[in-house]
């Protein structure tokens, strides 16, 4: 059953067309995604849907009994309101029936009570409750708050960041449950962990129907079930999440390139046959002339439009980016404590971990916007920074695209050479009616391209990108990811994007709280694989402690014995028939766990090992990464003997 249901909409702003006689529909239960580059239309269209914005010619018919909740990038909430009680008003119908619910109870117990109609009345409201999700919702306010890591929900949020207030809306708009949600760019400004949090929750607990912008390509992988894509007026359906749009869109623009040809070839032949044959141009052939004239007024498929990056680097000298012992804290808290690290050339440093825990720190401590509280940070002599901050502070709101990319000039110096301002800017696809527009009425991807227009005019060998993922469309992500790898850049990263950090980062810089800070060789996924075999071995030396093993806490596994040689084995083994004691039968429980945990580790560093590109483009790192896959393997054998010798006198007592 539809919930919404879109015909005709047309809608543009002077000549820009956004939607040209546009028809879709959302179902109950459907999750769509809206993919384009910015500016196309995205956040209109769904401005639209919700009843925010009207088109210029055509109709939204939503079903009457629905609930569509929307919400925008940036998000309207009234100042002076506590978080909490914003949320609360997710629940304003559930609160309303619960309260009368409750009334009617109190009033039944006075003696001159009209018990007909106050059953009445507490009846209705209580089936209104159960509609409306049942008698434990109230709880949902502070779960959902601390879900997205409001960590003062009885704060005005008028003091809060847009980061903040965006996560407020966000779970104001969960915990309403509506029929239909509508979420632009949901997953800004969201740490990983809450990021796939919310994924989990849209997928297994959200009963309603979801359209949903974002950049966020695991996102859209892992959530929708269908994709619309909106490009230059036009909106193209395809069934299924973001690797199924892409298969079906290169399926799409293969068909459109065979038509295109077809159709150049037909006119090719026509017009070899007007040429040639003047006298067949009469009335008996004049059939033939039409097809070819339609066929030459026929627009043909439009060009799909990407950016182009391209970064002008000078030469590197040995000291790249130092931190030495590098510690700051804020307040009483510690951001950083003791941090060493080297930056070497060609590492792409992808920094991760929960938002406001010192990651835009540590760009600012680079460029020396602050200064450190202990140790030393030292910038190399030939590094030029480059920095993208996750504010887009650089740009001057008041003043066009232009100015704010080349000041009162009408050329750019690019890669050595003078070259016209629209040319260069038009690399990253700003329309020439476009580029006299005030900054200010730019959405926020189009700001993030006039920020990375200004950065990539600077020649720098080290840049330093904080959040660039947040707004941009993924057309233009990928041409960025592009442009870093191709170019084997060396960068620091800041980024909450695992797609992007998967593509890009040669290194991972976590922050785990408390200020330890901690680097691990390979992408964000292998990250994960390293941090979870880590926690699982310090889970297991937990429980060996807990129930009275050897384990100190110190990190390393109680039950893992480390490698022996063959001789020193022998000396330690017992007789097979021997009896497993307590503490030999807990530490067979968990083996099969550890060593699943350690195989995996030796599976990452395997796949790092078979990869070419590592020996192309970071042949220093593999020493370092053949020599922990060693280790690796050397765990595995000595847990996997361990565990043989353990199930055999097992076997062998009870045999």
């Amino acid at each position: 059953m539809p919930i919404l249901v879109a015909t005709g909409l047309h809608k543009a702003f002077g000549p820009r067309v956004l939607l040209e006689n546009e028809d879709l529909s959302v179902h109950a239960g459907e999750r769509v995604g809206i993919v384009g580059i910015n500016g196309s239309g995205k956040s209109t269209l769904c401005k639209i849907l919700a009843g925010i914005e009207s088109a210029d010619a055509g109709e939204v018919v939503r079903r009457r009994d629905a609930t569509i909740e929307y919400m925008a990038q940036e998000p309207e909430l009234p100042p002076e309101r506590t978080a909490r009680e914003v949320v609360r008003d997710g629940l304003r119908a559930w609160s309303v029936a619960y309260e009368a619910h409750a009334a009617a109870s109190e009033a039944l117990g006075q003696p001159d009570a009209d018990f007909d109609k106050l059953l009445d009345i507490q009846a209705k409201a209580g089936a209104e409750v159960e509609r409306l999700g049942g008698w434990d919702r109230g709880h949902l306010v502070d779960a959902m708050l601390g879900h997205f890591k409001v960590l003062e929900p009885d704060a005005p949020v008028g003091r809060m960041s847009g980061g903040e207030r965006r996560r407020v809306a966000l779970a104001r708009l969960l915990v309403a449950q509506p029929s239909l949600a509508i979420l632009d760019e949901p997953t800004n400004h969201l740490d990983v962990d809450t990021i796939e949090w919310l994924e989990r929750y849209l997928v297994e607990s959200y009963g309603g129907a979801l359209v949903l912008i974002t950049h966020d390509r695991y996102v859209l992988d892992r959530v929708v079930t269908r994709t619309l894509e909106v490009d230059g007026g036009k909106i193209h359906s395809y069934d299924g999440a973001w690797e199924e749009y892409l298969m079906a869109k290169a399926e799409r623009q293969s068909h459109e390139a065979r038509n295109e040809r077809n159709r150049q070839n037909f006119l090719r032949t026509e017009l070899e046959w007007l040429r040639r044959s003047p006298k067949a141009r009469t009335t008996k052939s004049q059939s033939r002339v039409d097809r070819a004239e339609a066929a030459r007024d026929q627009a043909g498929p439009a060009q799909q439009r990407t950016a182009g990056f391209s970064l002008d680097t000078t030469r590197l000298g040995k000291t790249i980016v130092d931190l030495r012992e590098v510690s700051i804290t804020l307040g009483d808290r510690p951001l950083i404590k003791d941090l060493t690290f080297m930056l070497a050339s060609g590492m792409r440093l992808g920094v991760v971990g929960p938002n406001g825990a010192g990651k835009s720190t540590l760009l600012k401590l680079l460029v020396g916007e602050l200064t450190p509280d202990a140790g030393e940070v030292v910038i190399g002599k030939n590094t030029e920074l480059g920095y993208f901050d996750q504010g887009r502070s650089g740009l001057d709101d008041s003043a066009d695209l232009m100015v704010n990319v080349a000041g009162n000039d009408d050329k750019v110096t690019y890669r050595g050479e003078r070259i016209d301002v629209r040319t260069y800017l038009a690399r990253f696809l700003f329309a020439p009616d476009r580029m006299r527009q005030k900054v200010v009425a730019l959405s926020g991807g189009e700001r993030a391209r006039v920020a990375l227009a200004k950065l990539l005019l600077k020649p720098s060998n080290v840049l330093l990108l904080d959040e660039p993922t947040n707004d941009l469309d993924v057309a233009t992500l990928s041409s960025l990811e592009e442009m870093l790898v191709e170019s084997n850049a060396t960068a620091i990263v800041v980024s909450h994007d695992r797609y992007f950090l998967d593509r890009v980062a040669t290194h991972i810089l976590a922050f785990e709280g408390d200020g330890l800070v901690v680097p691990y060789a390979g992408n964000y996924e292998l990250y994960r694989t390293l941090k979870a075999a880590a926690q699982t071995e310090s889970d297991a030396a937990a429980k060996a402690a807990r129930a009275g093993g050897s384990g100190k806490g110190t990190g390393k596994s109680a039950t893992v014995p480390p490698p022996k040689s063959d001789a020193g084995a022998a000396s330690v083994a017992k007789p097979v028939g021997a009896k497993l004691s307590q503490k030999e039968k807990r530490e067979l429980d968990g083996m099969l766990e550890a060593v699943d945990a350690a195989e995996q580790v030796l599976a990452a560093l395997d796949a790092q090992l078979a990869d070419p590109t590592l020996y192309a483009e970071r042949p220093g790192e593999v020493r370092g990464i053949t020599d922990q896959q060693q280790a690796a393997s050397a765990k595995v054998e000595a847990l996997m003997a361990r565990w043989d010798e353990l199930e055999r006198r097992r076997a062998a007592s009870e045999g």
